[in-house]
Parts: structure tokens; C-alpha cells; sequence
């Protein structure tokens, strides 16, 4: 390796210095709220780089790559764990949108306008942009490969499970808590679409269409799971305080086997059931999930407890919280012009080699485009026009 490649680990103590600066740790016997909207956006701002490094590690050292000599190392820790970085945030989307029914009026009214419209929006004006792109690229398709692409049946943009699943939960969240009175049978209803959904995935082989492998359904327990932990919020909080470190060793201790566990539960049982022959593939995948499930739920737990005690958010954190969702969808698109490939397909036009170089020019030109698709999304939704209305209104009360 040479020495400008050396330079890609320094990634790793660049981010540690990103998430703890301006960090405050609360006193002896005092908590920090580790679930404030402003502590997650800043966290989900983190997390986001964190994915962005996962997909570029994915192009650069994961070990299906061929030829085996283009495989440069740096960012191996990243390129198996990014559904772990994404179960915060499907935890967060539960978690929030069950606080939200409780806690503000009419929640349910304009719901899909609010929650899913926007991420729906957010699939299809980056599935447009990369449809524009591939076609600059010189990727070459018929009427039907080009429909396939539009209506995301095929993955234009390849990161998007993520806004294609989400507004289902979403959508299963809002008929459940609008149909069913009792709460703990809407959060039981919520559940159980959630399990029919993974189980719906551990039936289907990796393909080229919809939930196309482990990557769309192995972290999303945790949206449920984010529901449960706010419906009990109110006795889970205290008693992890009372617990505090006890929680906290055990979470961080059980980490890394469980990590492990995960690993042999694919080399062992496979999600890929011997190439889809075995006449147990379906058994197999389940029981690889199941690794999966308790190491992304205690990924949470990781993040979550030390943010009991450090409170993070510096003006970087916070600015990526704000454009948490654009960065994820937009950033995609340099990770393919900057690679070997485009997608797999034709080569890439600009093809950068040196791997910390290719990182800074992903980010460089990631942020401002999440800006612009964030106002972009802004226009098209009217969201600035009504916050506007909603001034001029209040102006009018007061006078």
C-alpha cells in the first residue's frame, strides 16, 4: 500500500473528533435526554458519514470485488455493518412517530401529507436524477428496462430500500392507530406487518427487483421496537437509570460477540441457502436473522446509553442532522461517478483511486446537493409557504 493510501485511515480518528467535540458530560448522578430531538438529529448526522463510508468501502475493500487486485484497504471495518447503522434510525422512526400520536393533537390528520409523502418524493427525485445520470453515462436500455428504473421496481438510485420500506411501516402505523383504539393492540398490529414483512423477505432468493437480499428486512425490527420503547418510556428510562452502568457494560461487552455470532450464523446457516438449492434455504435465512436482530438491537443500545451521559451536537452535527435523509439518497450517485462501474454497468467517468481522496470528493459534493434536493423537496411540498402563512397568521393574533 502506498503512503497516499495510508491516509484513508485517518478516518478513524477523524470521526471520534466530529462526534465528541463540544461534547458535555453530565454530573455525577445526573442524565443527559439521549432521545431529545436534538441529540438524535446530530447522532443521524453522524451515522449518515458512517453510511457513506460503508457504501464506499463496499466499492473499494469488500471481498466479492474482482479483480482482487483493485481491492484497496482502509474502510474494511465499515463494509459489513451498514444495516447497523440504519436500525437507529428505523428505531428512531417508530419511537418518534409513537410520541408524536401522543403527545400532539390531531397527529393522525394529514399524516400522509406530512410523514410519507415526503419520503416517497424524496425516492423519486433522486430516482429521476440517477435515471438522467445513467443515461449521461452511456448506460444503454430498452422501453421496459427504462420503466423498470422510473417506478423503482428495478433501483435506479441502489441505496433507496431504505424510503421504499419505510412508508409502508409508516402507512401500517397510521391505519393501525387510526383503526384500532386500544393502544396495545395498534402497537401489536404494527408488529405483526413488520414480521409478516421479514418473513415475506427470508421466502424470497436475492434477486434483481424488490427486497432483493437480508439488506431490506434485517434491521427492521427495530422500527416496532422503537414504538415499545416509547409506549414504556416512562418505566424503561428510570430503571435503566437506576441500572445505569450495569446496562451500559453489558450492552458494550455483548457487542462485538454478538457481532461475531452474526458473522458465523451467514458462514454457517448462509442467506443465500447453498445458492438457493438447499431445500431449507428458508430456515437457513431465519436463523442468520435472528443473529442480526439481537446485534442491531444492541447497536442501538450502544449508541443510545453513553447519550444518557454525553450530550453531542457541535454546529457540523447539527447542520448534517438537517439534511440526514437528502445525504443519504444523493450521496450514492458520486460513490458510482467516482468508482470502477457505474452500478455494475458501464465504466464510471471519473474514476478516483486514492481512497481518501475519493471520501473527501463524495462529501464535498454530497452536502451541497442534500442542500439543494432539501430545498428542492421544500418547493415542491410548499413546506416554506406554509411556515410563512402560518407566521403571517400568528402576526395577526397578535395584533
Amino acid at each position: 500500500m502506498g503512503k497516499q493510501q495510508i491516509l484513508i485511515y485517518s478516518v478513524y480518528v477523524i470521526l471520534p473528533i466530529i462526534l465528541l467535540a463540544k461534547a458535555k458530560l453530565a454530573g455525577k448522578g445526573e442524565f443527559n435526554d439521549a432521545f431529545s430531538l436534538e441529540q438524535v438529529k446530530a447522532f443521524q448526522g453522524f451515522l449518515a458519514l458512517c453510511i457513506m463510508l460503508h457504501h464506499i468501502g463496499q466499492k473499494t475493500c469488500a471481498s466479492w470485488l474482482f479483480p482482487k487486485t483493485r481491492i484497496v484497504h482502509g474502510l474494511d471495518l465499515f463494509v459489513p455493518i451498514g444495516y447497523l447503522f440504519v436500525s437507529f434510525f428505523l428505531f428512531f422512526n417508530g419511537y418518534g412517530a409513537y410520541k408524536s400520536f401522543h403527545t400532539k393533537q390531531n397527529y393522525l390528520k394529514g399524516f400522509v401529507k406530512k410523514r410519507i409523502l415526503p419520503v416517497v418524493l424524496s425516492l423519486y427525485t433522486t430516482t429521476v436524477i440517477f435515471f438522467i445520470v445513467r443515461l449521461l453515462v452511456g448506460e444503454k436500455m430498452d422501453l421496459q428496462g427504462a420503466l423498470l428504473y422510473l417506478t423503482s421496481i428495478k433501483l435506479c438510485n441502489p441505496n433507496t430500500w431504505y424510503v421504499i420500506v419505510l412508508p409502508f411501516f409508516y402507512l401500517a402505523f397510521y391505519l393501525a392507530f387510526k383503526f384500532i383504539k386500544k393502544d396495545s393492540f395498534a402497537v401489536t398490529a404494527v408488529f405483526g406487518f413488520v414480521a409478516a414483512y421479514m418473513l415475506l423477505g427470508t421466502s424470497i432468493d436475492h434477486n434483481s427487483y424488490l427486497i432483493r437480499g437480508e439488506w431490506w428486512w434485517n434491521c427492521v425490527h427495530l422500527f416496532p421496537i422503537g414504538i415499545l420503547f416509547a409506549k414504556y418510556e416512562h418505566k424503561i428510562i428510570p430503571h435503566i437509570q437506576k441500572h445505569y452502568y450495569i446496562y451500559l457494560i453489558a450492552s458494550v461487552a455483548l457487542l462485538y460477540p454478538l457481532y461475531r455470532y452474526s458473522v458465523f450464523a451467514q458462514d454457517f446457516f448462509s442467506y443465500y441457502g447453498e445458492n438457493f438449492f438447499a431445500p431449507d434455504k428458508v430456515m437457513r435465512r431465519r436463523l442468520t436473522l435472528i443473529s442480526q436482530m439481537l446485534v442491531s438491537t444492541d447497536f442501538v443500545l450502544v449508541c443510545l446509553l453513553p447519550g444518557m451521559k454525553v450530550k453531542i451536537g457541535n454546529k457540523f452535527l447539527k447542520f448534517m442532522g438537517t439534511i440526514t435523509l437528502e445525504f443519504y439518497l444523493i450521496h450514492g450517485l458520486f460513490v458510482e461517478l467516482c468508482d470502477h462501474t457505474f452500478d455494475g454497468g458501464v465504466p464510471s467517468p471519473f474514476t478516483i483511486k486514492n481512497v481518501f481522496l475519493y471520501v473527501l470528493v463524495v462529501f464535498a459534493l454530497g452536502v451541497p446537493s442534500a442542500v439543494l434536493l432539501k430545498k428542492l423537496h421544500a418547493l415542491i411540498l410548499g413546506v416554506g409557504k406554509n411556515k410563512k402563512n402560518a407566521s403571517d397568521k400568528n402576526a395577526q393574533k397578535a395584533s
